[in-house]
């Protein structure tokens, strides 16, 4: 026992539990050949009382290395080294005169090019502050009211079902807990059996149009527009028929001209706060929208990304809430009411289609996060959530007067915009001939990171005069720094 107890160096200051590092300790010696097969192990409390460690550590220990089967129980008699040990070196597949380097690419062909239109996000370095595209504030995010219910999930005798496969639709608290916050808060008289949970609304838009569209099918989106969503049906082999955006929002009257001429199979539209402009879709442009809809017999997928956030009016009703014929795929999220990491989005529709796309969903993500869908399903029904809503609005409603401020007042002459109803961003258009590109080189030289105009076409070559610069995100030191770069930068280029 002490030869055994020598062997193993136990240091408790390590993330490294000590049970591991006991069982590691072993089985490195095994590897080694310094504990040779079928020879015998101290008993858990001779061990433990070695190394001044509690008997259980080293019993987790020995069952760590059983369950890898390194050891092996003889009962009356104790723990042996294994005689048939697991393989103990990995054998290369073939002789090889030099040591293999992973490769950097693949043999066989992925079609490097198939999703070309697509631009990871990546996270900025080498810059004091940025401007975004318009996210709200994670320090705001109610994370002391999730963990509060994570907590009580723990201390429930129940709480193992939720670790186990759950329903593929989405928990059933939450599904109904979110169908009487959707009837309070948008008119949408639904039931439970209209809602799909996903993970984003992105994961919602993707189940739609693998559902719906087919090679060749004609969809409608708006130019600019949210590239996510185009990439998403251009993937499906579908066809993108694009209609201009004004201030009262996407033409119709070009959506009716494609109708007249196509078989329309479906139309996205972002109705509030319409990605990238911000524009919101007019009341008459809505019921007219709904009555196309039934005249040629097309879908509709509302994406209502940021629907609760308002600050001048009352927001005008989603179409869905018009919607009496079944045209209307309704789909918002939780990762703006909370924080982009928080995947909970929803998607409402009629049952048949709801239950098409929990099939289509559970082929690729079996189901949800049980648990933190069961943790939201209780924050909307406490009222946490309409809590944290009420406070985040009135916040993101001071930011945005005090960036609008900002701006007019350091480089007014220089810039326009029209202040926005709701959201996270302003639209702004860049005057006297100054592009956004040279703006985003020049404030980038001065620590300061902020869109170049690029991605809001679905031809990636046009470029914007316009940028979305986000203010939620922002408190009123980091916009104050962040205008003085941009106004400096500006001055630079005039």
């Amino acid at each position: 026992m002490q030869y055994i107890t020598g062997l193993l160096n136990i240091d408790k200051s390590l993330q490294v539990p000590v049970y591991l590092q006991i069982a590691n300790g072993i089985i490195c010696h095994i590897r080694q050949g310094t504990l040779k097969p079928a020879s015998a192990l101290p008993s858990s409390r001779a061990l433990a009382l070695g190394l001044k460690v509690h008997r259980n550590t080293v019993v987790a220990a020995y069952d760590e290395l059983y369950a890898q089967s390194w050891v092996d129980v003889y009962p009356q008699k104790g723990i042996f080294i294994a005689a048939n040990l697991p393989e103990l070196s990995p054998r290369p597949i073939a002789e090889s005169p030099q040591k293999l380097v992973y490769p950097n690419k693949t043999y066989f062909d992925v079609g490097d090019n198939k999703l070309s239109h697509i631009n990871l996000q990546k996270q900025s370095t080498g810059h004091i502050i940025a401007f975004n595209e318009g996210y709200p504030d994670t320090r705001l995010a109610p994370v002391e009211l999730m963990l509060r219910e994570y907590r009580r999930f723990a201390n429930y005798h129940f709480t193992s079902k939720y670790l186990l496969y759950g329903p593929e639709q989405g928990s059933e608290n939450l599904r109904t807990e979110l169908a009487r916050f959707l009837g309070e808060t948008r008119g949408l008289h639904v039931t439970p059996e209209h809602i799909l949970i996903t993970k984003g609304a992105q994961m919602a838009i993707y189940l739609a149009a693998q559902l719906l569209l087919n090679k060749n099918d004609t969809v409608i989106a708006a130019d600019p527009g949210y590239c996510g969503a185009n990439e998403t049906f251009v993937q499906t082999g579908a066809n993108l028929e694009l209609v201009p955006v004004d201030e009262f929002g996407i033409s119709l009257d070009a959506v009716e001209e494609i109708c007249k001429k196509k078989k329309v199979k479906l139309l996205y539209v972002i109705p509030h706060h319409h990605q990238p402009t911000t524009v919101t879709l007019c009341s008459e442009r809505r019921m007219r929208l709904l009555e196309l809809a039934m005249k040629y017999r097309f879908a509709i997928i509302e994406d209502d990304y940021d629907y609760d956030f308002h600050y001048s009016s009352s927001p005008i009703l989603p179409l869905a809430s018009a919607d009496y014929y079944g045209s209307v795929i309704y789909i918002g999220s939780f990762c703006k009411t909370i924080a982009p990491g928080i995947r909970i989005g929803f998607m409402v529709a009629p049952p048949n289609l709801i239950s098409q796309a929990t099939k289509m969903r559970r082929i690729i993500d079996r189901q949800g996060e049980h648990l933190l869908e069961e943790a939201m399903a209780n924050l909307l029904k406490n009222g946490d959530i309409t809590r944290h809503l009420k406070k985040a609005n009135k916040l993101y409603h001071e930011r945005r007067d005090i960036l609008c401020n900002l701006l007019t007042r350091q480089m007014g002459e220089h810039v326009e915009f029209k202040i926005p109803d709701g959201g996270f961003a302003i639209w702004m258009k860049y005057l006297n001939g100054i592009k956004p590109k040279d703006v985003a080189e020049k404030a980038a030289s001065m620590g300061l990171a902020v869109s170049a105009g690029q991605d809001y076409y679905y031809d990636h070559s046009r470029e914007s005069e316009h940028i979305r610069i986000g203010f939620a995100s922002m408190n009123f030191t980091e916009m104050e720094q962040a205008t003085h770069i941009l106004a400096k930068a500006l001055k630079k280029l005039v």
